[in-house]
């Protein structure tokens, strides 16, 4: 970190129970004038990757449906979200991250992914960098039902849908997930499916 207008003068831990929450006090200096002492908190969760599964001969794409507390605590109805498959880095390199959850979540194993971009998902609070990945899919790929790990209490179910019915969904609020939107769009825009 060498932004020479920004000096950290205080960095908290407000827990480390999931991911780490920290509180960081620190002097800005607005554009070449006075500098002023901000507080923001910040949650480091690491970085994590998500592809899009596409069938260009079948027209279809791979996603999944699980369970996302948060969404359910800000008003989904039953906290379920159909969202592009995606994981966190841990130790991986992003390549090798999203070809083991593509095996872990859907059951496939993908011979080729391309990477295709790297966005941070939310800059005001969250220091996470999302590896976006597309990869091409065949049944033949299917190794076995996909679902998640039990050990990490995942229960995923594997959607399989029709691109434009994906679109559909996307457009009618049935997808609200902003990765999964980002996909689709650089699907269609680049004529993937």
């Amino acid at each position: 970190m060498s932004n020479p207008i920004i000096k950290i003068t205080q960095n908290e831990i407000l827990s480390d129970n999931w991911y780490t929450l920290r509180k960081i006090t620190y002097k800005y200096q607005k554009n070449n004038g006075p500098v002023e002492t901000q507080i923001r908190e910040a949650y480091d969760r690491g970085n994590g990757a998500t592809i899009l599964l596409y069938n260009k001969t079948c027209k279809t794409v791979i996603l999944t449906r699980q369970f996302r507390l948060p969404t359910y605590l800000n008003g989904n109805e039953n906290g379920m979200m159909i969202e592009a498959c995606a994981g966190l880095l841990d130790t991986d390199n992003a390549e090798a991250c999203i070809r083991r959850e593509t095996e872990e979540e859907t059951g496939y194993i993908v011979d080729k992914v391309r990477k295709i971009f790297e966005v941070y998902m939310s800059p005001g609070s969250v220091t996470e960098i999302v590896h976006f990945f597309v990869g091409a899919y065949t049944k033949e790929m299917k190794i076995n039902d996909g679902g998640g790990l039990k050990e990490e209490q995942e229960n995923i179910e594997v959607l399989e849908f029709p691109f434009e019915k994906a679109m559909e969904m996307m457009a009618n609020g049935e997808i609200k997930d902003a990765k999964t939107i980002m996909l689709l769009q650089y699907a269609k825009i680049n004529n993937l499916v």
